[in-house]
């Protein structure tokens, strides 16, 4: 039998742990797997364009576990009362290949890329940082705000968005977060002025330059989270210039992240290299440190097992039927049998 977690389970898991413990235990599974980066069978995602988004599927597999993530991404979607991103996905034990685990991954992808941002800044932004300029209030954003609140301590929040109505709801959600200081800011600008750390998760699929070189300040963490797919970027290309840049597995930022504005050469570091100690991070406390984040099966990986587990120690989830239960192993045909009698039954 396969567990089936859905998005009720998972605000379950939510209010019975709570948010702040649940991005704690999703940024240690991350980390936990990045560290054995050498362990993993990885490829870049799998991407379907069309004119108005992208459809992914994101397999990775160690020696024991094998997963991926089907996800979308489509930016017009609100208008018609959709998501902009929505994923499921699925762990199998690589042994037999019996699925173990299917799962929603739309609350689960934003908790996880939440919690990657708080891990990758723990290491690259500078120790004493307590502000963050939060560009984009959409979806991601709160999970993102909690995640640097409680794993990083920042204290203050700078938020812009184009649209007032994000940033409103972002405030009306978050605004009673104890220790947390939200502040509606009328630019980008403005917002970044004295930030310690900015996070940009925006939607639009294009070229933006949401940061632009003179916004830079000495010192600053850059948290790229929302150029993640061909034709869709954040920073300015100046702005990479001007720091030392980070990424998740780079033959697929190379295509996605913002780096696919520079040339082959230009010069990344891929995060788990920092971890295992065999890269530095940040080198000095004026450095510009960037983390072109793109999202990568990694993360989701460990995201499915924390998920496992978690449902395991709730009691959460049902077992769903999804592969036939055969007496004889080598007898498929007969599973429509036991169906046409099982109908026999309920008709008589």
């Amino acid at each position: 039998m396969t567990t089936l977690l859905t998005t009720k389970d998972l605000a379950k898991i939510a209010q019975q742990l709570g948010l702040a413990e649940c991005l704690k235990r999703m940024a240690g599974y991350i980390e936990a797997d990045y560290l054995r980066w050498s362990e993993f069978d990885k490829t870049p995602r799998v991407a379907s364009h069309s004119q108005d988004g992208v459809i992914e599927l994101m397999p990775i597999a160690d020696a024991s576990l094998y997963s991926f993530k089907y996800v979308n991404g489509h930016p017009k979607n609100t208008r018609e009362g959709l998501p902009t991103v929505m994923a499921l996905g699925l762990l199998a034990d690589v042994y037999t290949g019996r699925p173990e685990l299917v799962a929603e991954l739309t609350l689960t992808t934003a908790i996880r890329t939440a919690a990657t941002s708080a891990m990758v800044a723990r290491r690259l932004a500078r120790p004493e940082s307590r502000s963050m300029a939060l560009i984009g209030n959409g979806a991601q954003s709160e999970f993102q705000a909690l995640a640097f609140h409680h794993l990083l301590g920042i204290a203050e929040i700078r938020l812009f968005d184009i649209d007032p109505a994000a940033t409103a709801k972002l405030q009306r959600h978050l605004g009673a977060v104890p220790g947390l200081r939200l502040i509606a800011c009328a630019s980008t600008a403005e917002a970044v002025r004295g930030a310690d750390i900015v996070t940009t998760v925006t939607a639009d699929k294009n070229y933006a330059t949401i940061l632009t070189p003179e916004m830079i300040e000495p010192g600053m963490h850059i948290n790229g989270v929302g150029g993640d797919c061909p034709g869709k970027t954040e920073l300015h290309r100046g702005v990479l210039e001007m720091g030392k840049v980070f990424v998740e597995y780079e033959p697929q930022s190379r295509i996605e992240g913002d780096v696919q504005q520079m040339a082959a050469d230009f010069p990344v570091t891929e995060f788990w290299q920092v971890l295992r100690g065999s890269a530095s991070g940040r080198d000095h406390a004026s450095q510009v440190t960037v983390f072109d984040s793109v999202g990568f099966a990694l993360e989701d990986f460990s995201a499915l097992r924390l998920l496992r587990d978690l449902a395991r120690e709730l009691g959460l989830g049902q077992e769903a039927d999804l592969i036939p239960q055969m007496a004889d192993p080598k007898d498929l045909f007969g599973q429509l049998e036991l169906g046409t009698a099982a109908a026999a039954r309920h008709a008589a």
